[in-house]
């Protein structure tokens, strides 16, 4: 990518005489060179997909009283809708060259684009610091594995500060810094670290699959995996099946509404949807497939069923394949986080004052904010996890809805790139004093009917949270363009410029 140089980390943009300076800097500006092709963006997912959390979240439908093939179709079912979803949003991105927070000023307006820009970039800094936290674990494990007299450092209340232990507090930093090191560098860097990232892991989960169905005998697994052996029949298997598959697309919502981050490189637009159809239905198979038959392995060979990788690498005789294991588990767990927790907030605080905080600065924001809020201390009450994260989650199902139907729909398409950088109270998106009253307000009612789910509704509900957001920002914003569009000061056709 000749444009991304150490002077243009996230690459050079064409900044036009006209454009204001508080809404433009070289990483926010439209890209001068777009040239990531197809296999880039299948990297990206393998890199999304192959983590811990991922491998997790696929084996924990199984404690749903799934059988195998229910939860394979679950992962599919959500996974396939997951890719209809991020070709939607990603065309304004690619078509115009820019970003997610930039994009948003279509709908929200050249200032209004700051509110799903903060609260974006909030719920990745969230995300961020867990992530960062459980590839610490994975760390602090292989340490006592290789060094048991480090043990007693690892307990917090002998050796701790802040809620978390000496060795914690070790591994978290190494973390912290080598992630932050990949991200310094830049895009270019984080391209060919996430090119290297799911590959790596594929090997490795391919030798552990192989290791532990050799180790407990093709004939030993059985595949029904519910606790207890029970699993559900009939009518009954539908609405967990459903609450499955919502599963699946709310794990993904996150990277999903800023797909605009990483599509704005693509060389076209076929490039990202052949690379997101490799990347997510078919990777996603082999993927799911593979937890499946290792999952199903460990029960005949340790006894138990695990569903955490790093867990089952443990528990492994030979302290090489544990090193091995363990560190490749890490590695694919940063390369989640650069993706999907960093690059976001930098992009989002950066639109927020581009002149102030640059990519690499908003990132740094990002990433020292994942320190001050002690994830370890939020991971550890699942309570508190579940209301923050639900919470901060309800908010990006409206945001997607709000920007989907208006791209689509309202706008048709149409867009007017270098109006995205005026403050002029003439320029097409400009609106009412730069925000879009009809974006602000539909996606305050969404949220705020999520967050009523979240707290007063079942835990069944609370899983239908993102489509809820979803659907009822799409509809009021529907509903609110067609009533309002003149209060709101919506640009004209002529305004809007020709179809990207």
């Amino acid at each position: 990518m000749h444009d991304i140089t150490p002077d243009h980390p996230a690459g050079a943009g064409v900044i036009k005489p006209g454009y204001d300076d508080r809404l433009t800097n070289e990483d926010l500006a439209p890209l001068r060179k777009q040239t990531w092709g197809s296999y880039n963006f299948f990297a990206f997912w393998m890199s999304d997909v192959h983590s811990v959390g991922g491998y997790v979240t696929a084996g924990s439908l199984f404690a749903l009283g799934l059988a195998a093939w229910q939860v394979l179709v679950a992962l599919l079912v959500g996974i396939t809708i997951v890719y209809f979803l991020c070709n939607l949003v990603a065309r304004p991105s690619q078509a115009t060259g820019t970003p997610y927070p930039v994009a948003s000023r279509i709908s929200f307006g050249v200032l209004g684009a700051n509110i799903p820009a903060i609260i974006r970039g909030l719920i990745a800094v969230a995300w961020y610091g867990i992530q960062t936290y459980l590839a610490s674990v994975a760390l602090v494990l292989l340490a006592i594995k290789l060094w048991p007299g480090l043990a007693p450092y690892a307990e917090t209340a002998q050796h701790g500060f802040a809620g978390l232990s000496l060795l914690g507090w070790i591994g978290f930093m190494i973390m912290w810094v080598a992630q932050a090191v990949v991200f310094w560098r830049g895009m270019e860097a984080i391209r060919k670290f996430i090119d290297f990232c799911g590959p790596a892991v594929y090997v490795v989960m391919f030798a552990l699959a192989i290791y532990l169905v050799a180790a407990a005998g093709w004939e030993n697994i059985d595949f029904n995996l519910a606790e207890g052996g029970l699993t559900l029949t009939g009518w009954a298997v539908i609405p967990v099946l459903l609450s499955a598959i919502a599963l699946v697309v709310s794990y993904f919502s996150g990277p999903m509404l800023n797909y605009g981050d990483f599509a704005r490189y693509g060389k076209s637009f076929g490039a990202v949807k052949k690379g997101n159809f490799l990347g997510l239905p078919v990777n996603f198979l082999v993927f799911s497939l593979l937890v499946v038959v290792t999952a199903a392995a460990t029960r005949p060979v340790f006894g138990e069923l695990i569903i955490d990788p790093v867990h089952t690498v443990a528990r492994l005789d030979n302290v090489y394949a544990v090193i091995l294991g363990a560190l490749t588990f890490m590695i694919a767990t940063v390369g989640i986080n650069i993706v999907a927790n960093f690059v976001s907030p930098a992009f989002d605080f950066s639109n927020v004052n581009p002149q102030k905080i640059s990519w690499r600065m908003g990132g740094m924001i990002a990433a020292i904010g994942s320190v001050l809020i002690t994830p370890w201390n939020l991971y550890n009450s699942p309570q508190t996890i579940h209301y923050t994260l639900d919470i901060l989650g309800a908010f990006i199902g409206p945001l997607y809805g709000v920007l989907i139907a208006d791209y689509y729909l309202v706008k048709r398409r149409r867009v007017n790139v270098d109006a995205l950088y005026t403050l002029s109270p003439n320029g097409t998106y400009h609106y009412r004093k730069g925000y879009n009253p009809v974006a602000v307000v539909a996606t305050a009612v969404a949220a705020l009917a999520g967050v009523l789910v979240v707290f007063f509704a079942s835990t069944e509900a609370a899983t239908y949270t993102w489509f809820i957001g979803a659907g009822l920002g799409f509809v009021l914003y529907m509903v609110g363009s067609k009533l309002f569009s003149v209060q709101a000061n919506y640009p004209t056709a002529e305004q809007m410029g020709t179809a990207a």
